[in-house]
């Protein structure tokens, strides 16, 4: 099978390695397709804590296909069921996971790309969130995750102030149910605090992952309110006001799942969520590589260019 190796920093290699076999309890996934995902930036990009070459096919978890082989005792699955799955070797033509990390996807979904993972983050992160009806809450970063989360508060009924660096996000915010839309800069607190007044945001969501983001959103909590770190800060130490936090009394939530259980709960919620078009994801699928462009699709993830949410590679 082929699969892209990263071999060195910004270096995926298109390599073929040996079909994996599934064992026990297990599934083989022939991909469709895999979301690059910010997290696998700062891998592509070099930190000196990564080490490399990386295993074929990782860092790719936002893979989905079709069942291709069953391994023993797995039952719930067939062969060329469309599937999202929860894997970590998904950049590849073939990957394997427990049967109960595989998710079969419904008839509705046929044809579409469906990359499963970031789609329960979303879940995951606005359940941990508490929304509540007519909350005021700051979504600041309009990226994919940013802008899926935009949807589920608006439907959830609460105001929406949506911030972020590109107009191009920012429009597609006012279209998914950002009540107010603020440009990201040095003044973007400000303008955003005018609106939620002297009270601050009840529940402020950082989903951009930078220090500006996480020092624009701990300005803009208010006291007792609820500030969730969505996104993954993973290329380097980040500096947080501490005293400021204290004095507010806010519930600050990390709001990363680890347990795969509630990964897989997670994406049967979007599934559903998506059929019922309580969650679109479709105009937010922008850019389309084959896997040996990979190194093509971690470059607009960087450069972000106007229009641009999430690159897929195709497989």
């Amino acid at each position: 099978m082929m699969s892209a190796c990263l071999s060195a920093p910004r270096r995926f290699e298109t390599v073929e390695v040996e079909r994996l076999e599934p064992g026990p309890s297990e599934v083989r996934v022939r991909l469709r397709g895999c979301g690059i995902c910010a997290s696998n930036i700062s891998l592509w990009e070099g930190r000196t804590w990564f080490q490399y070459p990386q295993p074929a096919g990782s860092p790719g978890h936002e893979g989905w296909g079709d069942v291709d082989a069953l391994g023993k005792d797995v039952e719930a699955l067939s062969p060329g069921d469309p599937v999202a799955l929860l894997s970590s070797r998904a950049f590849s033509q073939y990957d394997v996971a427990p049967a109960d990390c595989v998710v079969r996807l419904p008839p509705q979904l046929e044809g579409r790309p469906f990359p499963g993972e970031p789609l329960s983050c979303a879940i995951n992160i606005f359940a941990r969130a508490a929304i509540e009806p007519g909350q005021d809450v700051a979504v600041v970063g309009a990226g994919f995750l940013g802008l899926l989360l935009i949807q589920l508060i608006s439907e959830a009924g609460a105001r929406v102030v949506a911030i972020s660096r590109r107009q191009s996000s920012l429009s597609l915010a006012k279209r998914y149910g950002a009540r107010e839309i603020v440009q990201m800069s040095d003044e973007s607190a400000e303008a955003a605090q005018r609106l939620a007044g002297a009270k601050g945001f009840e529940r402020v969501i950082e989903a951009a992952g930078s220090q500006q983001a996480l020092d624009i959103a701990s300005a803009l909590i208010g006291e007792r309110g609820r500030l969730v770190i969505a996104s993954y800060h993973q290329d380097g130490l980040r500096q947080v006001n501490l005293q400021q936090w204290n004095w507010r009394g806010i519930d600050v939530i990390n709001a990363h799942e680890r347990q795969p259980r509630v990964y897989i709960e997670g994406m049967r919620k979007a599934i559903q969520a998506v059929c019922d078009e309580r969650l679109d994801p479709w105009p937010l699928l922008t850019h389309r590589f084959p896997l040996t462009c990979i190194n093509d699709a971690c470059k607009i993830m960087v450069q972000r260019p106007d229009g641009f949410v999430k690159a897929l590679v195709e497989t």
